[in-house]
């Protein structure tokens, strides 16, 4: 059996055990295809013999940029890394200056895109890009070279021999791929990573995702482009898992439905939205349907694993499961079991709620630099607890400075920033990685996150507020849909809050309230203000006095990742929001945001 020490092992590994039909299946003109494993080795050994006709070299960096994850990305990305190149993914969402930012810092000699939208920012700065040879597509562009050109150019497998050397020649501990950290302020940071960080990270998390092997479905749709998709989608690799591509987040309701699978990863917010989703259609019911509907949500929101409410509890649940909560899997296509999450923390409420409907939702933990997990929860063996982010993995070390700082030291700490010595020695002493993030571990071993340390800020009266607490127990409102907490150095806290546009339209038909006919007119209705107001003391009381948020001002739009808002994991970017909302600052208080 095929030993994994490099990336591109895996899809090797998995053929060794077995050559599934759909090892790898993508959504064209509204049909699924699927690439069998041989199939998908077939073509990315096509791939690196036209690379290496293409004159690539070890070392080369190879631009990708895809709007969604689709079966040419993986092709790609073992055909790159067989010839000892290096694999560069760059957000789709990003400026086209950091386009030209990021191809230029790497060197990229060959960029791939996914559609017309991504070369049309790609040309706008292909001339300030001297390094770049050639720009291909995925999708057929009438005027640029389509990737089918390197299959054709690859089809004669007579330079096969120079791609086994190739590979032969890949250290398990050389540079695999430089992935640019979106970043809020100055210029994107290029995370080095080896395939030696990436595989360890894989193999040592892959055991704590319970895969039925060979038989799992997943649905992929979360950006390729970062660190955690894909090495989630190289633990399916490894697992036999067949993976199917979601054609955009606009849609997964729809491919939920039709894949049917049994795991998938999230955020918070998307599941977030799942849960308003449901909730809304549970408000539409009448009677005893509603009142039966909205029981099921309470006993859900008091769920603890492992039976530890005792049994009147488990026979509520299972009536609430055989009533209610089995709807709610049927509408995630009937058979999903797993959503591993990550990116930001969850509110606590929801994963009882989706674990009372036995849709488990296990956190995990990591950043780009770590390759990326550092611990996560399992169900089995008692590894679940709410409100942690679960044990920490295998062969990695985790330490809590005095400050609070979590500390990681382990096979899947990154090489280093690319071309920044300085930014590596600050972020990597004595051989732990510095995370910036706050956090403790229990006495059960769990590691249970806190804040980030550069997000957290004291108020002039020197107190400590940790927004994200704050944040996440205001959007249990159905009236808030995102909220950014503010008041660094101010006297007091306070937030800019996008109002659920939508959820208080249906509010304002229900009590006969009149509202104007924009998002605008909304948040500047008093009446409006005064309802989420309601909403914002209520949770307040949750809080020490000092953590309160004594103002807040509603935002006229909806915060989205291209409005700059959020970055393309649905994190706040808190920088940009700070600078978007300057005037609103001013009103809360009573100067511009220095």
């Amino acid at each position: 059996m095929t030993e994994i020490s490099r990336l591109f092992d895996f899809p090797y590994y998995q053929l060794s055990k077995n050559n599934k039909p759909n090892c790898l299946v993508t959504k064209y003109d509204g049909k699924w295809v699927a690439t069998s494993t041989q199939e998908y080795i077939d073509r990315a050994n096509t791939i690196s013999r036209a690379l290496v006709r293409l004159g690539v070299k070890k070392n080369d960096k190879i631009a990708i940029i895809s709007s969604n994850n689709r079966t040419e990305w993986h092709v790609m990305d073992i055909g790159i890394l067989q010839v000892g190149a290096q694999n560069v993914p760059i957000y789709p969402t990003i400026t086209e200056d950091d386009y030209e930012y990021i191809l230029n810092h790497s060197e990229s000699k060959y960029c791939f895109v996914s559609d017309k939208e991504v070369l049309d920012k790609v040309n706008l700065i292909k001339s300030k890009v001297p390094n770049l040879i050639e720009v291909y597509s995925f999708n057929e562009i009438e005027g640029c070279k389509n990737w089918k050109e390197l299959l054709a150019l690859g089809e004669d497998p007579s330079n096969q021999d120079m791609v086994e050397e190739r590979k032969n020649l890949v250290k398990p501990e050389e540079l695999a791929t430089i992935i640019y950290t979106s970043g809020t302020t100055g210029k994107p940071k290029g995370v080095m990573l080896s395939h030696n960080n990436i595989v360890s990270n894989v193999l040592d998390s892959a055991s704590r995702i319970p895969f039925d092997e060979g038989k799992s479905i997943a649905l992929s749709f979360l950006p390729i482009c970062h660190i955690y998709e894909r090495m989630v989608t190289y633990i399916y690799q490894y697992y036999s898992v067949s993976v199917y591509f979601g054609e955009s987040i606009e849609k997964i309701g729809d491919n939920v439905r039709e894949v049917q699978p049994t795991v998938m990863t999230g955020v918070p917010r998307l599941t977030e939205k799942v849960y308003e989703r449901i909730i809304a259609k549970g408000s539409e019911l009448t009677g005893i349907k509603r009142k039966l509907f909205f029981w099921a949500v309470d006993v859900g929101a008091k769920y603890e694993p492992y039976g530890a409410n005792g049994w009147w509890y488990e026979l509520q649940l299972s009536i609430a499961r055989k009533l209610i909560f089995s709807k709610w899997k049927e509408g995630l296509g009937g058979k999903l079991e797993l959503i591993v999450n990550g990116s930001a923390a969850m509110q606590p409420r929801l994963l009882r709620i989706f674990a009372a409907a036995e849709i488990y939702i296990m956190e995990g933990y990591g950043l780009t630099e770590t390759s990326p997990v550092i611990a996560v929860n399992d169900r089995r063996n008692r590894g679940f607890k709410i409100g942690t982010v679960g044990h920490i993995i295998a062969n990695v070390e985790v330490k809590i400075a005095a400050d609070g700082e979590i500390l990681c030291k382990g096979p899947n700490v990154m090489m280093g920033y690319y071309k920044d010595e300085k930014l590596t020695s600050e972020a990597i002493v004595d051989g732990y990685f510095h995370t910036g993030d706050i956090g403790e571990i229990d006495s059960e071993g769990f590691l249970k996150i806190t804040d980030r340390k550069k997000e957290m800020f004291k108020t002039s009266g020197g107190k400590y507020i940790a927004p994200q607490l704050l944040e996440n127990a205001m959007k249990q409102s159905r009236f808030i849909e995102n909220i950014m907490v503010i008041g660094a150095d101010e006297k007091m806290p306070a937030a800019f809050i996008q109002p659920n546009f939508a959820f208080i339209r249906e509010w304002a038909t229900l009590h006969n309230v009149t509202l104007g006919p924009t998002n605008a007119d909304i948040s500047a209705d008093p009446k409006v203000k005064e309802r989420i107001e309601q909403e914002v003391e209520t949770i307040n009381a949750k809080f020490g006095h000092w953590e309160k948020i004594k103002r807040f001002e509603l935002t006229p739009d909806v915060w989205s990742i291209d409005g700059g808002h959020l970055t393309p994991t649905l994190k706040l970017k808190r920088k940009i929001v700070l600078e978007k909302y300057k005037d609103l600052y001013q009103k809360i208080y009573g100067k511009p945001e220095a």
